[in-house]
């Protein structure tokens, strides 16, 4: 399973003819993520490192990996609204 290894798969679907994907290193045992509210940024947890892997859709890259209590888990309740 490619969640295991750390790496986060970015598809673009815009040619289905001629598919794009790009491997993001972000932490080993991603389990469960999902878009913060203007689905630029896409939150994945790393489990077993205790980390979120922050990636940034729009450049395609891992923007931050950040250091969480334990067993973080995002998930669709996890929406942040900058002040």
């Amino acid at each position: 399973n490619v969640k295991e290894t750390g790496m986060v798969y970015s598809v673009d679907y815009r040619d289905l003819n001629n598919l794009k994907i790009k491997m993001i290193e972000a932490a080993p045992f991603l389990h469960d993520g999902g878009f913060e509210s203007t689905h630029r940024y896409f939150m994945d947890a790393a489990n077993a490192s205790n980390k979120i892997a922050v990636i940034d859709t729009k450049e395609g890259k891992l923007e931050k990996l950040v250091e969480v209590g334990k067993t973080p888990h995002p998930g669709r309740g996890a929406n942040f609204i900058d002040p």
